[in-house]
């Protein structure tokens, strides 16, 4: 019990004396998982709206994927792109392993078909109600989609957040991917795996304790933003 309190107080000093490890590791952390998480949705909100709203032969097909890839396991994500990203893999030339950019690359095929896949599902309902006013405005393809995520764009948050949630906590493909190095890779989750492991539980705790304010943080951030509740009310 008594490591366990040390360990505590050791990981609040850490945080209120605002450690320049502990900074480093966190700043590293969101301007990753914020650049995979603007470009998964850049790609997941316009894609999953179309598959809301167009009809094509294999519509159902790519829908039933969308979901399948939502339970594909991280470390295979990793496997793959330090497949695709290594010396001798088609992309080797770019020399991106071991990189930030790697692990946004595998962040972003992580959320991507989850932030699709909700997505689909709430322009999906919202398409039956505008789908007649939208026909007969002889509205475009891409005024349709426009005008969908604009309506929705408060649904969509959730969509967006979930991604946050599934991309800030990512271990095992940004250690594939990124290495844990120290100064250069090395995010949130894998320090905490690596400190806990060195049996340095202040930094691990103190880590554990900003990962969670900062996914608390850009929740409430984005919730207020939204103002959905206050909007909400009749």
């Amino acid at each position: 019990m008594n490591n366990i309190t040390e360990g505590l107080l050791s990981a609040l000093r850490l945080i209120i004396t605002l450690d320049p490890e502990l900074i480093e590791i966190s700043v590293r952390s969101l301007q990753v998982t914020l650049t995979a998480l603007a470009v998964a949705s850049l790609i997941a909100i316009p894609l999953g709206t179309l598959l809301a709203i167009q009809r094509f032969r294999f519509r159902r097909t790519v829908i039933a994927l969308l979901n399948a890839l939502m339970g594909l396991p991280p470390v295979v994500v990793g496997l793959i792109v330090y497949v695709l990203l290594s010396r001798a893999g088609p992309l080797g030339v770019l020399g991106l392993l071991f990189t930030p950019t790697a692990m946004i690359i595998a962040q972003v095929v992580i959320i991507t078909p989850l932030i699709a896949s909700v997505t689909h599902q709430a322009m999906r309902d919202l398409w039956a109600d505008y789908h007649d006013l939208l026909i007969s405005l002889n509205a475009s393809k891409r005024q349709r989609i426009a005008t969908l995520i604009w309506d929705g764009r408060r649904t969509l948050l959730t969509a967006i957040l979930a991604g946050f949630g599934r991309a800030i906590g990512e271990v095992g493909a940004i250690m594939i991917v990124g290495g844990n190095i120290d100064h250069v890779t090395r995010v949130l989750t894998t320090a905490i795996a690596l400190e806990t492991g060195k049996g340095d539980f202040a930094l691990a705790l103190g880590l554990g304790f900003v990962l969670i304010g900062l996914a608390v943080a850009v929740n409430l951030a984005i919730h207020a933003l939204s103002g959905t509740e206050r909007e909400g009310r009749w």
